[in-house]
């Protein structure tokens, strides 16, 4: 039986395929910073605490997810 592991916020690829796979018409470029925490803190496997977030870590998992959708 394999388990999923639980997303932090210092799996950034981790969380970029996660959204990719539970938000796949979400166009990217329109996602705030609000609204992109929003999305990482409700996807399934998501385990970390929601108040060690910063605007560094948002920002480079907005970038990762346009970089990947955009490859």
């Amino acid at each position: 039986m394999q388990t999923t592991p639980g997303l932090y916020w210092d799996t950034s690829y981790e969380i970029v395929l996660s959204l990719i796979e539970h938000y796949a018409a979400t166009d990217v470029e329109t996602i705030g910073l609000e609204q992109l925490c929003q999305l990482i803190v409700s996807l399934p496997n998501f385990a970390d605490d929601p108040a060690l977030v910063n605007e560094g870590i948002l920002n480079e998992i907005l970038r990762e997810w346009y970089e990947e959708v955009n490859a």
